[in-house]
């Protein structure tokens, strides 16, 4: 029997009927079982409307902004995405479609060049295995399960040293892993405190979910910032974890699955008219403010976009207020919103009004798609 006291996303609790009777109705479903011929392969469901692209890389300013230009260049048209980057590694799942059809891309040799220029891209002047770029079978992977796994495959938890003087993730913030025995119970016990977050709960199952451990008993507390779960585990074939390198290992993926969502950067939300190269565009404007984007979601829906980057300035350090105002007056008024808070970036004492009698590089293109 597993119980959840929930809360919505302002915090408040949950009053909406219609909300309620959807969670019930999902999790009393068999639908999100997966067919027998689909098992093992992380969910995919069958479809022919954009393709699937998986990318995997060493992290490094301006890296969004070269695959974006790579597909656009390529006619492909981003639909949606998700990229994490974590311990100087970088991981992405990005929906493609063909700009003049907007259905999947098809072609073999059109997705071979694509494959190739990509894999160019990721590689920078490092050596071919660290990068690496999959076409996805025709379907729909979750999206944040993926990411969890690539990144784990490519062994992103193991420590590095960095130069960065403005590292997120100092040694006092990062989360506490202890991993002891239950010898009376025959269980390993993993405790974790961090700070609590949206997600949190699903990264962590997720993560043991995938190194094949089982979940036995558990609980979870939150704070008002902090969170404090405890988990009885054993592994798929029952035994608990036996040797120091394993619960070592175990340490380090934990950590490291808390890491890669946390709230690392300052917070840019762009809304806006969708239209092919646009991401592109933005990315672009973030690389030369010398902006480091550590983590981005990108939607569309009914022709607008809306996209969100969590980014800092190339040295990992929170992002002056003063390139802030610089890269809204080059994107366009109304276009970005930021959230500001107190360990991502300074906000500044007086918001400076941005205000433009001529649209900029993104409101002349609008326009000018408008009037053709």
């Amino acid at each position: 029997m597993d119980v959840f006291n929930v809360i919505g996303r302002d915090g408040k609790k949950v009053r909406d009927h219609q909300l309620i009777s959807y969670i019930q109705e999902r999790l009393e479903s068999d639908d999100d079982y997966l067919q027998p011929s689909l098992k093992g392969t992380v969910g995919l469901v069958p479809s022919e409307k954009h393709t699937c692209i998986e990318l995997t890389g060493t992290d490094r300013p301006g890296l969004l902004s070269e695959v974006c230009a790579v597909l656009a260049d390529l006619q492909c048209n981003v639909v949606n995405a998700e990229i994490w980057t974590h311990n100087a590694r970088a991981a992405a799942v990005v929906h493609v479609t063909d700009n003049s059809t907007g259905f999947a891309i098809e072609d073999p040799k059109r997705l071979a060049t694509i494959k190739e220029l990509l894999c160019n891209v990721l590689k920078g002047n490092n050596a071919l295995n660290t990068a690496k770029m999959t076409l996805s079978p025709p379907g729909t992977t979750h999206r944040e399960r993926r990411l969890h796994q690539i990144m784990f495959a490519d062994r992103d938890y193991e420590r590095v040293e960095t130069s960065e003087r403005g590292g997120v993730h100092t040694k006092t913030s990062r989360p506490n892993v202890i991993v002891a025995d239950c010898t009376e119970k025959d269980y390993t016990v993993i405790t974790l405190r961090s700070k609590d977050r949206p997600k949190l709960l699903f990264d962590i199952i997720c993560t043991l979910t995938d190194m094949q451990y089982v979940v036995y008993h558990g609980v979870v507390h939150t704070g008002t910032m902090e969170a404090y779960q405890e988990y009885y585990i054993r592994h798929v074939d029952g035994v608990p974890i036996s040797s120091e390198a394993e619960r070592e290992r175990v340490m380090q993926c934990l950590e490291a699955a808390i890491e890669r969502r946390g709230n690392e950067g300052l917070e840019l939300e762009l809304c806006a008219e969708d239209r092919v190269g646009l991401l592109s565009d933005i990315t672009r404007v973030f690389r030369e403010n010398s902006l480091c984007i550590k983590r981005a979601e990108i939607s569309t829906k009914g022709g607008r976009a809306r996209d969100t980057f969590c980014v800092t300035d190339v040295t990992g350090s929170p992002v002056d207020p003063k390139t802030v105002d610089a890269i809204c007056r080059q994107i366009g008024q109304g276009l970005l919103h930021v959230k500001w808070n107190s360990s991502s970036s300074p906000k500044p004492q007086q918001e400076s009004t941005i205000s433009f009698l001529l649209g900029t590089l993104f409101r002349v293109k609008t326009i000018s798609t408008f009037l053709d």
